[in-house]
């Protein structure tokens, strides 16, 4: 919010590129370690530079559709991170592939500093004081305690989900192969792709129709809801399931959209961080509480692997339908968007 995203993305990114550079060097495991933190240092910022750029630079009615084109990009350089890895590595040495990897993410940043143009700058600087004072005041504010749950329990465990459970799902609870689960996984990382360049496509016209950030928010999620139900549920058709799972999660990006709606274009840096780590203490709650449900589940009720997972499952379901209650509640108090 102080120094805009030309100036703090390209910094980060440097600090990205340092981290990769590291880790084609690292040799022992404290050095790997180190060197995927600097990563992740580097990394922070990624998608909340462009949402606090999209905020200053373009009008509401505008802004779902391109944080959906955002999410494009951040999908299609996650598809890059697998078989073209993969095949790259048949030919090159992994660590040849991060050198390469530190080259170009230095020279992004370089990019982004060179061309993207700085936000409008405010007359009058904050101070450390008062910028600590304006994040406190987006922690209180009502607004941002409608949204975040949600956000907490939907985005947070779709992102543990897909990144550690669904793979033991699939292969424990429905009995599939390692290679059909990986299949799986591909399949709706494509669709989520679909999802998102739907989005950026269709996001400001449905606007036209009344069709807000806030309402997208809330349909995509019931429908990733209802998917993960029939999952757990063990309903036939597991792929389509998973396929629209996927889909749903697809609108988590317009959570800072809504977001933002409530707050001065001043705070959208602030406002959207918050939500952001809202959202990871999220991911790192639902990660590590399946693995303890189940492990409990398994010593205290005599479950086998499935059934704990099982069971884990339920229970985040329960915490997310809770979570979905809380924000329909809210959707009529929070239907107009009055800036902070």
């Amino acid at each position: 919010d102080r120094y805009g995203p030309r100036r703090v993305e390209p910094v980060l990114l440097a600090i990205a590129a340092a981290g990769a550079a590291l880790f084609a060097l690292s040799d022992t495991l404290a050095e790997f370690a180190v060197a995927r933190a600097i990563i992740g240092v580097g990394v922070s910022v990624c998608l909340m530079a462009p949402l606090k750029a999209i905020v200053a630079w373009y009008p509401p009615e505008r802004q779902a559709s391109y944080s959906g084109w955002i999410m494009v990009a951040g999908s299609a350089g996650a598809l890059a991170a697998t078989v073209p890895v993969e095949l790259a590595l048949r030919v090159a040495h992994w660590r040849t592939l991060f050198g390469a990897l530190s080259v170009i993410t230095l020279a992004a940043a370089l990019f982004l500093y060179w061309r993207v143009p700085d936000i409008a700058r405010p007359e009058r600087q904050e101070s450390l004081a008062e910028q600590a004072r304006a994040v406190a005041a987006v922690l209180r504010n009502p607004r941002f305690w409608w949204i975040a749950p949600l956000g907490a329990v939907a985005t947070g465990g779709f992102m543990a989900i897909q990144g550690l459970w669904a793979v033991p799902w699939m292969m424990e609870v429905e009995g599939f192969s390692r290679a059909t689960a990986a299949n799986f996984l591909l399949v709706m990382n494509g669709v989520m792709l679909v999802g998102y360049v739907a989005l950026g496509m269709f996001g400001t016209r449905l606007t036209l129709f009344g069709v807000t950030p806030r309402h997208l928010f809330g349909y995509g999620f019931a429908l990733n809801f209802t998917a993960m139900a029939m999952i757990v549920a063990g309903v036939p058709s597991s792929l389509l399931w998973w396929s629209l799972y996927g889909l749903g999660s697809t609108v988590n990006v317009l959570g800072f959209t809504a977001l933002n709606e409530g707050f001065a274009r001043g705070l959208a840096g602030r406002a959207n961080t918050a939500l952001n780590l809202a959202m990871f203490i999220g991911s790192f709650l639902v990660q590590s509480g399946i693995g303890v449900l189940a492990d409990a589940a398994r010593v205290a009720l005599g479950f086998d692997l499935a059934q704990g997972l099982r069971a884990a499952f339920v229970t985040v379901l329960a915490v997310y339908a809770l979570a979905f209650t809380w924000y329909l509640r809210g959707f009529r108090r929070h239907a107009v968007a009055v800036a902070a």
